[in-house]
C-alpha cells in the first residue's frame, strides 16, 4: 500500500513546548503579515502532553513574549513559588545553604507541564494550526538533492514478526518547505540528522541526567502551595552528579523528584532504586507519610548547555528545544528556553517562506537571531556549572561558587564535557549497592510504578528497542557491566532470565517509559531507541 501524502508550509515534530511556541508564532506573523501558512504538528503521545515529564517550575519570561496576555487567556500557571529551600543532606541531616542565584524563584510558578502543552495546543488550534496526536514520526524523508523534505509517520499494524497485520494502516508523508524538529531530549530522528549533517562537528559532545518524579497527595496540613525545595548529597555518593527537588502544586500535590547525571560511573547504581532511598531521609518522609503517591513517569534531561549546543539548521528544516539542548542546568529549567527557541525558529522560517518560492533557502537567520538574545547569553553564563562537578560535589560545588560569585558568569575559560556511555567502569572494580526493600508506602517497585505511569503498547509490533549487535549484552554488558541495563531502566524493561542454563536478554518493551536512557547510557551504544506505534508509551496526566 503506497502512502498517502499531505503539503504544509511547516511540519512540526513533536508538540511539547518548543513545538507548540514555532506553531503559534508562525500563524501569528501570518495574521500580522495577512498570508497564508499551513502549519502541522505531528506528536507521538496519544494526547498533547501524555509523554511530558518535567519537574516543574516555570519562568515567565518567554511566554511573556509570545502570548502576553496569558494569564486572561487562562494558562494554567495557577501556582506561584512562596519559598525557596537548598539543602544539602547526609543520611540523617539536612544543612540548608544559601540558595544560588540561578535558582531563585521568585516571580516563577509551580505547574505541570503537560497541562501548559495542553493549554498551548489550544491556543495553537484556535490559530489554525492542525495538530495530530498518536502519530509517530518515524522517518525522515529527503529530496533527491538531500534536502529534508518532511517526515512519514509509522505504520498501523505491523506485526512482531515485521510484516503487516490485519489491521495494517500505512504512514502518512507530511511534505514542508521547512521541517522542525522538536521532539525534546535524545530524539530518535534528531539524532539521525545531527549524524547526517555532521551538526555537532564543532560542538562538545552531549551529556545528560535521567529524572524520576512522582506526584503525590499529601495530608493537608503538611500541604504549602508554592514551597520549593533542591537537595544535594545523600543518598549519592560525592562522585556523582543529582539531587532531588520537591515542589508544593494546588489541590494537595507535592512533586517528588530525583535527577542523576548519567555520567555515573559505577555499574551498579539504580536511579529508581536512588530515588526510592531519598524518599526515606527523615526530613522526606514525615510529608509523604500518610498520602498517596498518584502518579509516576521517568524522563532524560539534556545537561550539555552552551557548549554543547550542535549547529542548529540544515537544508529544509531546524533542531529547536531539547532536541538541540536549551535547557538551563543551573537553573533545572528548559521551557523558557525551548519556546524562545522555537519563536526565533519560526520567526526565521516565516522570513524564508516569503522569500522566492524555488530558493527554500536554509534557516540561518535562526541561529543567527539566536546568538543575539537573552536564551544565548543565558546559557553562556552558566556554561561552566555542569562540567565542574566532573571532578565530584566538592570540587563542583567550589568552581561553580568562584564561577558565579568571583566571574559572575564571565570566566575566560569554557569547561568542557565527555560522552556518559564512556565513563562506567568495569563491574570488577565497582563497588556493589545494597538498596532496601520497598515497603509499598514510601518507597516502591518498578512494576507498580509503571502501571502508574498508565504506560501501554500494542504488543503485537516490532521492539522498538533495537540491538545493534545480538551478542553484545551477553559478550561486553553482562560479561564487563554485569548488566547495567537492568538497573539504569527505571521501567523494569530490561532483565536477564535463564533459557537452557544460559542467560539470555529478556526485553519488556511493553514497560518502556520513553525515558531514553538506555539510548544513552548503554556502554557500547548498542541500543537504538525508535519510536514505537504511534499512540504508545505513558499517558501521563498531571505530570
Amino acid at each position: 500500500m503506497e502512502r498517502e501524502s499531505m503539503e504544509y508550509d511547516v511540519v512540526i515534530v513533536g508538540a511539547g513546548p518548543s513545538g507548540l511556541a514555532a506553531a503559534i508564532r508562525l500563524k501569528q506573523l501570518a495574521a500580522e503579515g495577512d498570508r497564508e501558512i499551513g502549519v502541522c504538528i505531528v506528536e507521538k503521545g496519544s494526547e498533547v502532553g501524555a509523554h511530558i515529564l518535567s519537574g516543574a517550575i516555570a519562568e515567565t519570561r518567554a511566554l511573556d513574549e509570545l502570548l502576553p496576555d496569558w494569564a486572561n487567556l487562562g494558562a494554567p500557571l495557577n501556582t506561584p513559588v512562596t519559598d525557596d529551600r537548598f539543602l544539602y543532606l547526609t543520611a540523617s541531616a539536612a544543612i540548608r545553604l544559601p540558595t544560588p542565584p540561578s535558582m531563585n524563584n521568585h516571580g516563577n510558578f509551580v505547574v505541570s507541564l503537560g497541562n501548559l502543552c495542553r493549554w498551548l495546543a489550544e491556543q495553537a488550534e484556535g490559530l489554525g494550526v492542525e495538530i495530530y496526536p498518536g502519530f509517530a514520526a518515524a522517518e525522515v524523508l529527503y529530496d533527491d538533492a538531500g534536502r529534508v523534505k518532511g517526515v512519514a509517520t509509522g505504520d498501523m499494524g505491523i506485526g512482531k514478526d515485521g510484516e503487516p497485520g490485519p489491521n495494517h494502516q500505512p504512514g502518512v508523508e507530511l511534505h514542508a518547505a521547512y521541517t522542525l524538529f522538536a521532539e525534546g531530549c535524545r530524539g530518535s530522528l534528531s539524532k539521525t540528522l545531527i549524524e547526517r549533517f555532521g551538526l555537532d562537528k564543532n560542538s562538545d559532545p552531549q551529556t545528560y541526567g535521567i529524572g524520576i518524579k512522582e506526584l503525590w497527595e499529601v495530608a493537608p496540613e503538611k500541604h504549602k502551595p508554592g514551597h520549593v525545595v533542591h537537595t544535594i548529597g545523600w543518598p549519592l555518593t560525592s562522585d556523582t552528579y543529582g539531587g532531588s527537588f520537591i515542589y508544593h502544586l494546588e489541590d494537595n500535590q507535592v512533586a517528588v523528584g530525583f535527577v542523576i547525571g548519567l555520567d555515573y560511573a559505577n555499574p551498579y547504581l539504580s536511579p529508581f532504586d536512588e530515588m526510592q532511598r531519598f524518599k526515606l531521609h527523615p526530613t522526606v518522609k514525615p510529608l509523604l507519610e500518610g498520602g498517596r503517591r498518584i502518579a509516576y513517569g521517568a524522563r532524560a534531561l539534556i545537561e550539555g548547555g552552551f557548549q554543547s549546543i550542535p549547529d542548529l539548521c540544515f537544508a529544509g528544516g531546524a533542531l529547536i528545544g531539547d532536541a538541540a539542548g536549551f535547557m538551563n542546568v543551573a537553573k533545572i529549567k528548559g521551557s523558557h528556553t525551548a519556546i524562545k527557541s522555537g519563536m526565533v525558529a519560526a520567526e526565521a522560517a516565516f522570513d524564508a517562506l516569503g522569500s522566492d518560492a524555488g530558493a527554500r533557502p536554509e534557516l540561518t537567520a535562526y541561529p543567527s537571531s539566536l546568538k543575539q538574545s537573552w536564551l544565548w547569553a543565558e546559557l553562556k553564563k552558566v556554561r561552566n556549572i555542569r562540567p565542574s562537578f566532573r571532578w565530584g560535589l566538592w570540587a563542583g560545588l567550589v568552581l561553580s561558587a568562584i564561577d558565579t560569585y568571583l566571574f559572575a558568569g564571565h570566566a575566560p575559560w569554557t569547561l568542557h564535557h565527555h560522552a556518559d556511555h564512556e565513563t562506567m567502569q568495569k563491574a570488577a572494580g565497582a563497588r556493589k549497592i545494597e538498596y532496601p526493600k520497598p515497603d509499598g508506602e514510601i518507597t516502591f517497585d518498578k512494576p507498580s510504578s509503571v502501571y502508574l505511569s498508565n504506560t501501554n503498547h500494542e504488543e503485537d509490533q516490532p521492539v522498538h528497542l533495537q540491538l545493534k549487535d545480538l551478542d553484545a549484552p551477553l559478550a561486553v554488558n553482562l560479561a564487563d557491566y554485569d548488566g547495567p541495563e537492568v538497573r539504569f531502566c527505571p521501567a523494569g524493561v530490561y532483565e536477564f532470565v535463564e533459557e537452557e542454563g544460559k542467560p539470555r536478554l529478556q526485553i519488556n518493551a511493553q514497560n518502556c517509559v520513553h525515558c531514553k536512557t538506555c539510548d544513552i547510557k548503554d556502554p557500547g551504544q548498542n541500543i537504538n531507541w525508535v519510536v514505537p506505534e504511534g499512540g504508545g508509551g505513558p499517558n501521563y496526566p498531571n505530570m
